[in-house]
């Protein structure tokens, strides 16, 4: 598999919101048929047109596939969707407060009664039309994040930074994924991450829009609920999660089918968790680095390696007050507190953040290391 990595400063044509074989499956899982692109393609055009016409929208979906639905849909309308940090009541009242116009999308009704929240029907519309396409630079989410003054920090994406992001990704896990069954075939993805989430919107929802996967629908919890969404996937799965719900699956002793590999984020994830997991699985567990503000730039094989090894494209330029990071899909480096040492090859190893250092016997070192040793 290979991916083509463009410069999104350039590129203003119309690109492809689902591209693919209409045949290819794009959801499976949650008790109901797979679905393919061309159904999905009707429903997303179906449900765009009752949209309310908006600036942006809150997609509350906990369904993964109606969020996906959603997600297109109000891209092709134009629409930015928001990605709250929480889904605290207070938090999204705040966000449609600093966003005049915009509204909440949700596929289960509201705890409160607005007319600022509306729910997707049971039944998703259909309609045929034309091939889904949307522009380069259209806005199409906001990713949150704590700010200093405690006010969420928005963090703006363009499809284009999405679209090429998601080719690093596909080439990062490359072997992981795997050579799809001819032009129709889709390798099977669980995540326990929500899709609001930056790391699951770039591994549940990105991945299986603009690459050879199919996603389940559900968000399994518990290691229970992981193994039965697992084992409803038509091949081995790659699982997307986190330490936690890695940890809690390693000491459930739960049997769980072959899978694909095992990806990790959103917490740094220890070597020994990374090795038990290999061995109690039987597969690779790949960590990748990413934060809301750059999406994911870096990967590595925990279990075998300290060092992380970046996406292609990506360079890394440490700062007395952290680490610049400058990538294909990145209109200008952005800065990160993370501390990082670089080496010839351009892998690096991280030190902690900014301000998390201590001096001990006149050596610097983090909260991070120490805790982790």
């Amino acid at each position: 598999m290979s991916a083509v990595i463009n410069s999104p400063t350039a590129a203003t044509a119309l690109q492809e919101l689902a591209p693919g074989d209409p045949a290819r499956t794009i959801c499976f899982g949650g008790g109901g048929a797979a679905i393919d692109l061309a159904r999905f393609r009707r429903e997303v055009r179906g449900v765009a047109d009752r949209l309310p016409d908006a600036p942006a929208v809150i997609n509350l979906c906990e369904d993964r596939y109606r969020f996906l639905v959603a997600f297109c849909a109000a891209a092709l309308r134009g629409q930015t969707t928001l990605l709250p940090p929480s889904r605290a009541p207070a938090v999204i009242d705040d966000v449609l407060a600093r966003h005049p116009g915009s509204y909440g999308l949700g596929d289960t009704p509201p705890a409160s009664p607005s007319p600022r929240l509306r729910q997707l029907p049971e039944h998703l519309p259909e309609l045929d039309g034309a091939p889904l396409t949307i522009a380069d630079d259209a806005p199409v989410a906001i990713g949150f994040t704590s700010g200093s003054s405690g006010q969420p920090r928005p963090n703006p994406k363009r499809w284009a930074a999405f679209r090429i992001s998601t080719a690093q990704n596909l080439a990062a896990l490359a072997e992981l994924i795997g050579a799809p069954d001819g032009p129709a075939g889709a390798t099977a993805l669980v995540a326990t991450v929500p899709p609001q989430h930056m790391y699951g919107m770039e591994m549940s929802v990105l991945l299986p829009l603009l690459g050879p996967l199919a996603v389940h629908r559900g968000r399994p919890f518990f290691p229970d609920d992981v193994a039965r969404s697992c084992a409803d996937a038509p091949r081995p799965p790659l699982l997307v999660t986190t330490p936690v719900h890695l940890h809690a699956l390693v000491e459930s002793g739960i049997a769980l089918p072959p899978l694909a590999g095992i990806v990790s984020a959103t917490a740094p994830l220890q070597a020994g968790l990374a090795r038990a997991a290999e061995a109690r699985f039987g597969c690779e567990v790949r960590e990748v680095l990413g934060s809301t503000e750059t999406c994911v730039f870096a990967r590595r094989r925990t279990a075998r390696e300290h060092a992380w090894t970046p996406l292609p494209g990506v360079r890394l330029q440490p700062q007395p007050d952290g680490t610049a990071i400058q990538a294909p899909h990145l209109p200008e480096p952005v800065l990160l507190a993370d501390l990082t040492e670089v080496g010839d090859d351009g892998r690096f190893v991280l030190h902690g953040r900014n301000g998390d250092l201590l001096e001990i016997a006149g050596k610097r070192a983090s909260l991070g290391d120490l805790t982790g040793k």
